[in-house]
């Protein structure tokens, strides 16, 4: 018995002292990842499209600017709006499931115990294993309710100002990656040439930010990077096809 123990401790001081010095590096701020994905990608795709399109229909290079930052604005707006309203609404749907489930721990404990025990069974623990394990999260109502809320229904807690930061993080990468494809028209009066170059800068930063998306999301780098550009591309192509086609008409 005695070398049992000994043989426990060590490996406790041994999982200690692992655990002391081996730092995970986890990257956690994936939530602010998408919101800016969402604001660059939507922010240099349409914006590029619309002064393509203008450009199809040989509008001169001050109306393609002023009808740019126009959109611009208006899409800031609007997408930071439902980045806003769709984190309120998530935070909502987090608190009265919250709610509910904490009634239910009062009202119906032996439900909601045998349904942790269904949880745990899934991970392939038997009856002996996971029991204590119910009963000391029956003792602790608030690592209960925790526990229900995560494994259970797989909800994790908004932060307290993800809505407003989801809003303007995405409205201010709209604008960011709205003013990429606009740049041109600033500088170049001729149209036709500032779209030229417009294209060559909105497909050269669609590929890199397509790459360091990659890089963020765990896909491969050049392949979001192709994939990225070639909608960007097609996009504008679109307008400045069916601009070409109604200044024919």
């Amino acid at each position: 018995m005695a070398s049992e123990e000994g043989g426990c401790m060590g490996v406790a001081e041994s999982s200690k002292k692992l655990l002391t010095h081996h730092k995970e590096n986890h990257f956690t701020a994936g939530e602010i990842v998408r919101d800016i994905i969402i604001g660059v990608s939507d922010g240099l795709t349409v914006p590029f499209a619309l002064a393509a399109g203008l450009s199809g229909a040989d509008a001169p290079s001050s109306l393609i600017l002023t009808a740019g930052l126009s959109e611009i604005a208006a899409g800031a707006i609007s997408m930071g709006l439902g980045g806003y309203l769709a984190a309120k609404s998530e935070a909502d749907h987090y608190v009265r499931e919250y709610n509910r489930e904490k009634d239910e721990i009062v009202t119906v404990p032996e439900t909601e115990a045998a349904e942790v025990g269904e949880i745990l069974a899934g991970y392939g623990l038997q009856p002996d294993e996971y029991g204590p394990v119910v009963l000391a999260l029956r003792n602790n109502p608030q690592a209960w309710l925790d526990f229900m809320m995560k494994f259970e229904l797989g909800m994790e807690k908004p932060e307290g100002k993800r809505a407003v930061e989801s809003a303007l993080t995405i409205s201010l990468s709209y604008v960011f990656g709205g003013i990429v494809p606009l740049l041109p028209y600033m500088l170049i009066p001729a149209s036709w040439k500032a779209m030229l170059t417009s294209i060559g800068v909105t497909l050269v930063a669609l590929f890199f930010f397509g790459y360091v998306k990659g890089c963020f999301t765990g896909n491969r780098p050049l392949s979001s990077a192709f994939q990225t550009t070639l909608i960007g591309a097609l996009a504008s192509g679109a307008a400045y096809g069916i601009a070409m086609v109604a200044r024919a008409l």
